[in-house]
């Protein structure tokens, strides 16, 4: 049976196509003969607690010289609407937020969304992965800039990032006595001299192996895609994300990986974080990826995979099972 499938995304007329998840994901949904509805931020409201949304029809081909088509936007009431795909890019700011509160309210009419609005709210991709410590190398997410520098002097080399960052950006990789590390750490954490107004940064364990790439390892409903995308840093780059300029290799998971998901999955399951990308650098995990994991068509190119397929299937599965409206 059709479903009707909402997307809340960035602008579709600025995505790169060959690359982006979320297009892989409407080329399969209107393969499957859905209807497909797209929104941006601005679209979504409450009326008297109730869940709308400012809808235009949507139709996708695969063709970088025109990938989209868009009829004229009406408002609708979001708990008519079948499936929601939550694919709006970080940061996860205030907007954000208010998004996830107002698709929640969807949710709980009976509306899929996917991911879950409420663990959108609660699972930081940094903070979220220290859920599973067994999984990761020694990590300090503080405020305190002595502790951040007592934490790189015990390391002798360490990553700093800010918790709301996206694509490599804002990360640093640093040495024990480095002259520059103050400067790195009033950076991040910004604030006044007495220390209001200081944000929270992330310090990690400098993993060597990153130079074999940061894998991502994409789960459905908890259960791993068999292979990774290795983002290789190039040339003295220490950074693998595609943005920084890494290079995307696609690998067979490690037993390690496998491991890791089987860890992590379950929870992932229960929190209903049903599309979720693992940041793996050699043995160690380094980020749960809730928002709006990518890589998708990179992995389908190398392997011939249908990662999208695997998604609306669980997606096609949970309504078939559900109470109609």
């Amino acid at each position: 049976m059709p479903l009707s499938v909402a997307v809340l995304m960035d602008p579709i007329s600025a995505i790169k196509i060959v690359k982006d998840t979320t297009f892989a994901m409407l080329l399969e949904a209107q393969r499957r003969g859905h209807r497909l509805l797209y929104m941006e931020q601005g679209d979504l409201a409450l009326r008297d607690g109730l869940p709308w949304a400012r809808l235009a029809p949507l139709r996708v081909k695969d063709d970088p010289t025109g990938w989209f088509e868009l009829e004229a936007a009406q408002w609708q009431d979001l708990r008519d609407i079948d499936v929601v795909l939550m694919r709006k890019d970080p940061p996860v700011d205030q907007q954000f937020l208010y998004d996830t509160m107002v698709l929640e309210a969807a949710q709980r009419a009976g509306t899929q969304v996917i991911n879950d609005p409420r663990s959108l709210r609660d699972c930081n991709e940094k903070v979220f992965a220290l859920h599973f410590p067994q999984c990761m190398a020694p990590t300090l997410v503080a405020r305190d800039p002595a502790e951040l520098r007592a934490f790189v002097a015990e390391h002798a080399e360490a990553v700093l990032k800010p918790l709301d960052g996206m694509g490599g950006r804002g990360i640093f990789r640093v040495k024990a006595g480095d002259p520059n590390l103050n400067s790195m750490l009033e950076t991040l954490l910004g604030g006044d001299s007495h220390g209001q107004g200081r944000q929270f940064a992330v310090a990690q364990k400098f993993i060597p192996q990153i130079s074999a790439g940061d894998k991502r390892v994409l789960l459905v409903d908890g259960e791993p895609v068999p292979y990774a995308l290795a983002r290789i840093p190039q040339g003295s780059e220490f950074r693998g994300n595609l943005a920084a300029g890494g290079r995307g290799e696609g690998v067979p998971l490690s037993d390690r990986d496998r491991w890791i998901a089987a860890e992590i999955g379950p929870e992932l399951r229960r929190r209903g974080l049903r599309f979720v990308g693992l940041d793996v650098i050699g043995d160690y995990l380094t980020e749960i990826n809730v928002t709006s994991p990518t890589c998708v068509r990179e992995l389908d190119a190398q392997f011939g995979l249908n990662i999208a397929g695997t998604l609306f299937d669980a997606i096609e599965r949970t309504s078939q099972e559900a109470v109609p409206k």
